[in-house]
């Protein structure tokens, strides 16, 4: 869902034709054009809409949260629909306006290094959201992502059983362009690797497709047979839903975790498709977030807001001041008192009428 493209007009239609292109026009552009170099101005620039939660979390909260600190703040939004030099363009487009924080996460981290570089020049701040850009970024805040992937890989062998010690298991992993999908696999491989007999087909999924999720399980399928594994890691809920569409294609019910406690993924499980998925609290991720865009907008210290410090994945950029929040494993047994119970999702939102009975059944009301 690309947000639609406003435009304020400013002075002549030559300027406004001038200030639409350096905004760059392209797939999730919500940029103004107005200029941003009056000290309110926040840049926010999402990767994707594939997966749900940008749209329906991290955007709205984040927004509230600049608002509720800044009431005279704006927010420059753009989503670059999972395209590298879509979200170079938009960069560029916020500091030619004169903005001066720009919250930054990244479609492909190894590409942000020079925008980084370039905006520093000009003293504008990067916050890295989620997930960890290059460059000399001011802040950074997510979750320790190498402690998912072994929330993960506990959840599945878990799922499996007492059978784990003699299962072979397929991985599915995320997005190689994505800071955060190298540690969620050296997690769960951290897990998996003794957890289970073997890991007998691995693959990479570019821009966490759930489409080439289910294509690459199809051909896991052919390759190792029907009886040639017995369960499945899924990076996130998203590719969960391709993969177990094509187990089902096959007649086959596997354990299959996830990530993102995404609502159909939350469905999935009540029904019994899906074995669990991780829940990461997003609100508090993203509103330290947008305190720490605000606290540097107005020259304030963050020091209280990011307590560690952390490397850049290439080890180039050290000392980076963070905040990393825990995450959970989510399964039927406890949707009710976590997701439902920090009003991420309401019993309604879950128990449509395809899903009352498993609502029922695992107490949901």
């Amino acid at each position: 869902m690309n947000a639609v493209t406003r435009r304020v007009v400013i002075g002549t239609a030559a300027v406004s034709m001038a200030l639409s292109l350096a905004a760059c026009g392209q797939a999730g552009d919500n940029s103004d054009g107005a200029s941003g170099g009056d000290g309110k101005t926040i840049g926010l620039l999402l990767p994707e809409n594939k997966t749900t939660r940008y749209e329906t979390f991290d955007r709205p909260i984040i927004e509230a949260k600049i608002k509720a600190l800044c009431s005279d703040c704006e927010v420059k939004y753009n989503n670059a629909a999972q395209d590298t030099e879509t979200q170079k363009k938009q960069f560029d487009a916020l500091v030619t306006q004169g903005v001066k924080v720009i919250i930054l996460d990244s479609v492909d981290y190894k590409a942000t290094k020079s925008w980084v570089q370039q905006a520093e020049k000009k003293g504008v701040k990067v916050v890295a959201y989620d997930r960890l850009a290059e460059g000399p970024i001011s802040a950074y805040v997510s979750y320790d992502n190498e402690k998912i992937g072994r929330l993960q890989g506990e959840a599945l062998v878990k799922a499996l059983g007492d059978k784990a010690k003699d299962a072979n298991v397929v991985m599915i992993n995320g997005s190689p362009t994505d800071p955060n999908a190298p540690l969620f696999k050296k997690g769960a491989h951290s897990v998996l690797d003794g957890g289970v007999k073997k890991v007998v087909y691995e693959q990479d999924i570019p821009d966490w497709s759930p489409d080439e999720a289910n294509k690459k399980m199809g051909a896991a399928i052919d390759s190792l047979g029907k009886t040639g594994f017995q369960g499945v890691y899924s990076a996130n809920d998203g590719m969960a839903g391709g993969i177990i569409t094509a187990l089902n294609k096959q007649g086959l019910k596997l354990p299959v975790g996830g990530q993102d406690a995404e609502l159909a993924g939350l469905q999935r499980i009540l029904k019994g498709d899906q074995a669990f998925t991780i829940y990461k609290q997003i609100k508090p991720e993203a509103e330290t977030t947008a305190e720490i865009a605000v606290k540097l907008l107005k020259g304030e210290s963050i020091d209280g807001l990011t307590p560690v410090k952390v490397t850049s994945l290439t080890g180039e950029f050290k000392d980076i001041p963070a905040k990393l929040y825990d995450a959970q494993i989510v399964t039927k047994e406890n949707i009710a008192s976590t997701i439902i119970a920090d009003n991420v999702y309401k019993a309604a939102d879950i128990c449509t009428a395809e899903y009352k009975a498993a609502c029922d059944a695992a107490g949901i009301k």
